[in-house]
């Protein structure tokens, strides 16, 4: 008999729905299946790939508040949002689409008398996808799509709170006429996905999520040495970054988008803003119109068109955040949000009011951990080179941000900065022209852009002697 497991809305503790575990018998049928389909897919030219990937993007579309309403339930992002992620899954789709003939396209060392040479790009095989419940629809999509258009087979586990996500590729899959087996889903707990991932069938992982997992998964495929072949992983991890206010900054700017970068998602983003290094000559200014920019959002039901910030998924990850809030201010920090206004913050519940706390410092949790949560400490700084320090002080580097009005001065504070991106005058965005990418705890490997595509192909050389002489 299957296992079934509850998804639990973080909107009124409400079992949403209900989903069986895959079985073993179901889970090998599915490699198999998966490992078989490969060869036929690959053979597929890129054009039909891409009709394929753009039809499944318009079944999206079409269903996208049926989407948009599964999100806000499994994960309480208001629906005021949550349109959005299909729309930025689309976009991110549609930049694949566009440069996957030339990103994928036979790569011509030059001319070399007598011989024809060249390096073709061939699918890994079978890919799995592993994915996260806090964007599901735009972390998956870095990885399915590019996949799918390189040739490759996928299987598509997606995280506990939103199996609903996984479905909805699946059935777009479906619907755009793609081969049975190239594209599979499977509801899995974490012992099975361990099994999986010791699979002879798996070619390659990419993983998103806790930089716990990314350890777990990094164990897992460590462990297959016996095994027949080494395989490789891109893993996206946690985030703890950082945005630095210059004295040239455009102050209500760089406030009010910062404190979007902190609050929205209710902070349950890899790339949200965690930490805040202000100049001592803006400080002021900057505090006065951060706390006004907090004061324009809105917590409450996330079904209600008027809501702009919903609960946390889930009451253990609340604790944590609160627990991370508390210990800051029991060491000194000081709370610039007076949570007691408002009225849907409580402490037995994953509703939760934003924070913003001044007088912290590097010793504190709040500055050095992944809070995941709608709050960031703010520190004052004297010199750009200050600045720098203490945001390359920190585990992870995922983004960072400069907010200045000189270009060529973000550029020399990024070159010096230990991150994957660096943002001048914004943050928290994922542009699919660019390469995503972290260092350090925020994992390794690259998704989007054409370098996107380079994990999930193999290069082949071909040396060809055209003219043999007798």
């Amino acid at each position: 008999m299957p296992v079934n497991f509850k998804v639990v809305s973080p909107v009124d503790g409400s079992v949403f729905i209900e989903r069986p575990e895959a079985t073993p018998a179901q889970i090998a049928r599915a490699l198999d299946v998966a490992q078989s389909a490969v060869r036929g897919w690959a053979a597929a030219s890129i054009d039909d790939r891409i009709q394929v990937v753009s039809k499944a993007m318009e079944w999206m579309v079409g269903h996208r508040d049926e989407i948009a309403r599964s999100i806000t339930m499994c994960m309480g992002r208001p629906i005021r949002w949550t349109g959005g992620e299909v729309d930025g899954m689309v976009d991110r789709a549609k930049y694949m689409m566009n440069i996957a003939g030339s990103s994928l396209a036979d790569i011509d060392p030059g001319p070399k008398r007598g011989f024809r040479r060249f390096v073709r790009r061939e699918p890994i095989g079978v890919v799995l996808v592993l994915s996260p419940w806090n964007y599901p629809y735009l972390t998956a999509v870095n990885a399915v799509v590019p996949a799918l258009l390189a040739g490759n087979s996928v299987l598509l586990k997606h995280s506990d709170q939103t199996p609903l996500a996984a479905e909805h590729f699946r059935d777009a899959f479906g619907e755009a006429g793609l081969p049975a087996g190239v594209f599979q889903i499977l509801h899995m707990n974490h012992d099975a996905t361990h099994q999986v991932l010791g699979d002879d069938c798996i070619d390659h992982v990419c993983f998103t999520g806790s930089v716990a997992g990314g350890i777990a998964v990094n164990q897992a495929l460590a462990a297959r040495t016996g095994r027949k072949r080494f395989i490789n992983s891109g893993l996206e991890l946690g985030g703890n970054d950082p945005a630095y206010v210059r004295t040239d900054a455009d102050i209500e700017h760089a406030a009010i988008n910062i404190v979007e970068g902190v609050v929205f998602n209710s902070g349950q983003s890899c790339c949200g803003i965690e930490r805040i290094y202000v100049h001592d000559s803006v400080y002021d200014r900057f505090i006065d119109a951060a706390i006004a920019a907090v004061d324009t959002w809105k917590l409450g039901d996330p079904r209600e068109e008027t809501t702009t910030l919903g609960p946390v998924v889930r009451q253990r990850n609340a604790d944590a955040i609160r627990r991370h809030v508390t210990e800051a201010i029991e060491a000194g920090a000081r709370p610039l949000i007076d949570t007691a206004a408002w009225l849907q913050d409580r402490a037995d519940s994953p509703y939760l009011a934003p924070q913003l706390l001044a007088n912290v410092d590097h010793s504190m949790a709040i500055m050095q951990d992944e809070t995941f949560g709608p709050c960031a400490g703010i520190m004052r700084v004297h010199s750009d080179e200050e600045a720098v320090d203490l945001m390359n002080d920190s585990a992870f580097g995922l983004t960072a941000s400069v907010w200045t009005a000189d270009e060529a001065a973000a550029i020399a504070i990024g070159t010096q900065l230990e991150t994957g991106t660096v943002f001048q005058n914004r943050c928290d965005y994922l542009d699919p022209s660019l390469a995503w990418t972290g260092v350090k705890h925020s994992g390794r490997g690259t998704t989007l852009s054409s370098i996107g595509f380079e994990h999930l192909t193999r290069p082949k050389s071909f040396h060809l002697r055209t003219k043999v002489s007798s």
